[in-house]
Order: structure tokens, then sequence, then C-alpha cells
């Protein structure tokens, strides 16, 4: 019976997730009726083990969220987003339209911006250049997608992605976890993507396929969808809603000082992480006050903070005059995290009850028979898991939070590296999280003005068949090489 009510939970939280009702509320009730069919104590698991989780959660990872929240919305209000999507279509033109939306997709989003920020300054991008260009506009979605939600969310070396975040405290590892295979899987991923895009591009030349139907970007609507609010909001860091609030900037600024706080971020993350914190005395961690720790398990957050701070910090000074109202920038940015981060708590607090019920041993015994070894079982847990969800860090944080320790006890009898189970983990949760229910890939099919019946299918092979190329790659590689 424990069994069938972690199912039953899993399959409610799914269900109901996906018609758009809150997370904050279906995940302590997928909790407690996993924890009601194993006869556990309902009270105590939820004030003690489900909020005990969340309450971990927020308190590690809340800082990026804000951070990156805030850093993205005034990358959107200060025009710097803008300008660099516009240098990237001054720089291909229509000749190379697919091109030049993806790549200003993936500059925006490794350098920190959110992912739904980047979508509704890059859709007008592409519906522009596309209709230059004379390209179906079904293939927006998949173009927008494969810049923004796949190689640099979760292969790319010091993406400061929330995906690419979780992992660090359970492993030890910073952002740059596995680089080579990180470069790699990123290569594949792109490698892969451009190639459809440019193969059904042909296609459409070549049967003569007309640019489709303009059904608008109207976006407020979108914004005032509660349901699919609920939705985007698992699936990323940033709260759609707070988009429409603050105020854009009049006029962009140059490409090189929009670039600037992106340079920033991704320089000062790797700075902390390779060169500054392994120098630095710590060993005040390991007293109580400070949770008795060690910089393994919090050096990784820490360097994505300064980064991100230093970022703002840069962006605010070089742009002042053009963020006309920055209180209500700082607001709006500040209130777009929060959502995100209790609503992807809540899922936390959701595997930590089902992780300490009886019936999990024979959920982790499963888990870890499958066959191919660690790497093999990890990546199958993480895409299972965002699959159900619909959510990258949401399945990421569930198989972590109940198997992560699991995980480097094996690491460490079977002599593999943490830092690539951590590259493992972080692109086995961004694949199937892409499935037609995950929040990201309806917002940006409404953003675009497009169905899944006319563009789903390309999304899918960017945003799944690229990235499950580029987990086999990792797999195969790690088994063979190790992590470099």
């Amino acid at each position: 019976m424990g069994l069938f009510g972690i199912l039953l939970g899993l399959t409610l939280l799914m269900l109901f997730s996906f018609r758009g009702w809150s997370v904050l509320l279906l995940a302590p009730t997928a909790a407690l009726i996993a924890a009601l069919f194993s006869g556990e104590p309902l009270l105590a698991h939820w004030t003690q083990t489900f909020m005990g989780g969340a309450a971990g959660f927020i308190a590690q990872f809340f800082p990026l969220f804000l951070l990156g929240a805030l850093f993205g919305k005034l990358m959107d209000d200060s025009g710097a987003v803008s300008s660099i999507a516009g240098a990237m279509s001054d720089w291909f033109g229509r000749e190379r339209a697919i091109l030049a939306v993806v790549l200003a997709g993936a500059l925006v989003t490794f350098g920190g911006v959110s992912l739904f920020v980047a979508f509704f300054v890059l859709a007008p991008m592409a519906k522009t250049l596309f209709r230059l260009a004379s390209i179906p506009r079904r293939l927006m979605p998949a173009a927008i997608a494969l810049g923004t939600s796949t190689f640099t969310m979760s292969a790319l070396p010091g993406t400061p992605s929330i995906q690419n975040a979780i992992p660090m405290p359970f492993f030890g590892t910073t952002t740059f976890a596995a680089p080579g295979l990180g470069l790699i899987t990123s290569a594949i991923m792109l490698g892969f993507g451009l190639w459809w895009l440019a193969r059904a591009e042909w296609l459409a030349r070549l049967a003569g396929e007309p640019p489709g139907v303009d059904l608008g970007l109207s976006t407020m609507p979108i914004l005032e969808d509660q349901a699919l609010r609920e939705r985007a909001t698992t699936a990323s860091a940033f709260d759609p809603a707070e988009i429409p609030h603050g105020h854009n900037a009049d006029s962009s600024p140059p490409f090189w000082l929009a670039i600037l706080p992106i340079a920033v971020v991704i320089g000062v993350n790797f700075l902390m992480s390779i060169v500054v914190l392994p120098r630095l005395d710590t060993s005040y961690l390991a007293e109580p006050r400070f949770g008795a720790t060690q910089l393994s398990a919090v050096g990784g957050v820490w360097a994505v903070v300064v980064a991100l701070l230093a970022g703002i910090l840069v962006l605010v000074a070089t742009d002042w005059k053009r963020l006309t109202a920055l209180r209500e920038s700082v607001d709006a940015g500040a209130n777009a995290s929060v959502l995100p981060a209790l609503s992807v708590a809540s899922l936390v607090g959701f595997g930590a009850v089902v992780a300490a019920l009886p019936a999990f041993a024979a959920v982790r015994d499963a888990v870890l028979s499958i066959g191919g070894g660690p790497l093999v079982s990890l990546a199958v847990a993480t895409n299972v898991l965002a699959a159900l969800t619909g959510s990258a860090s949401g399945g990421l944080i569930i198989a972590l939070e109940a198997l992560g320790d699991t995980y480097m006890q094996l690491a460490a009898e079977q002599g593999i590296d943490p830092a690539l189970m951590h590259r493992v983990a972080v692109i086995g949760a961004g694949t199937l999280d892409s499935l037609p229910h995950n929040g990201a890939i309806v917002t940006l099919l409404a953003v675009c003005g497009a169905t899944h019946l006319t563009s789903y299918f390309d999304i899918f092979m960017v945003a799944i068949i690229g990235a499950l190329l580029a987990l086999a790659a990792v797999i195969v590689l790690g088994t063979m090489f190790g992590s470099f």
C-alpha cells in the first residue's frame, strides 16, 4: 500500500499541475496522500518532513532565485536584452535568421537572463527575421527553445541556471563541473538542433510552404492566464506575471555595453569558483553557527551569488539613465523570484516526505538496479521525474533530495567523479522536461502565436532528441574517460 500511495501522490501531482493548480497546495496534498497510504503520521510529515525539506531548499537557493530574477528584469528594462537581440539580427540578417535567433537566446540565457524574459524579447525579433526570410513561423518556437532551453540550461560550463546550480551542494561541485564534457554535449545539442532546423527550413522552401498566418504576439492575455502562470513558475526561476511591471528604457544601450554585465557574470563566476574561493580559509564553516558544513557544500552557490550581484551592480552603474524607474524594476525582479522559489521548494518537500517513507526503499532499489551503472540510473531517475513534474528543476531536486546521498556513496565506492554525476544529472533533467505539458513550452508557444499541432514536433526534436543524444554521449564518454 505504501508504494501505491507514492505512485498515487505523484500521479495526482502531475495531473493537477498540468491543469494549472498551484503546486503550493498540490505538493503537500500529494505528500500527505503518500504518507496516509504508508500509515505514517500526517501532521508530523507536513510540519516536520515536508516543511523541513522545503525550508532547506529555500535556505540554500533563494539567493540565486532572487538575484537571478532581479538581473533578468534589469537586463530587460535597461534595453540590454533587446540590444543583444538586435545586434544578432543585424550581424546575421535574414540569410541566417534561425542562427541569429538561436545565438541571441543562447547569449542572454548563458549570461543569466531568465528564459521567460528572453521569450518575450526574442519572439518579436524572430517574427521580423522569419518574415523577411520567408521562413515558416511555425519554426519560431523551436529556434527560440534551442537557444534558451537546451545547452545553456544544462550543459554549458558555468551557466548560472538554477538547474545547473541544484546539484552543487549534493555533489560538492561548481557550475563548471566536467567542463570538457559540458562543451562536447553543448556542441552536440547546438549542432543537432541547427541541423534539424536547417533541414526543416529547406524542406519548407522545397514544398513552397508559405510563412503562415500571422497570429500576432499579444502578450497581455498570456501574462493574465493564471493556469499558465502556475505551470510556468515550476519551469523557470522567473514569474512571468512580473514582466510588464517596471519600465522599459526608451533607448537600448550599444551592444558592447549591453553585453558587459553578462561578461561580468561569467567572468566573476569563473574567478570565484576556480581561483578565489579555493584559496580562502573557510574553516569557520565547520562551526555549528554556520551549519557545521564545508566549502564544497556552499562554494558553488557563493560563486554564482557573487557573480550575479557583480553583474547587477555593473548593469545599474552603466545604465543608470536608462533605468528611469529603478525601484519599480527592482521590486518587479524581486517579486518575480518568490513564486518560482516556493513552487520548487514545495516539490522538494514532496520529495523529502517520499524519501522518508518505508516504501521508498523499494523505489530506491528499483532505480539503482537499472542496468548500466549509477550514471544510467541517475539519468533515468532525473528524466522520469522531470517528465512527470514538467519541470527540470523540480524533477532534479526531487531525485537528488531522495537519492543524492546514495549516489555520492556509489561515486565514492566506484571511483566516479562527482562532477560527472553533476553533469549527467543536469542534462538528464533537461531532456523529457520539454514534453508538451511543460510550462515553459506552453508559454513559448503562446508568445509566438503558435500551437502544439503546428510547432511542437520541431521543439521535440531540438529540445528532447538533441538533449538525449547529448546525454548518451556524456554517459559513454564519462564511463570511458571519466570526468574532464
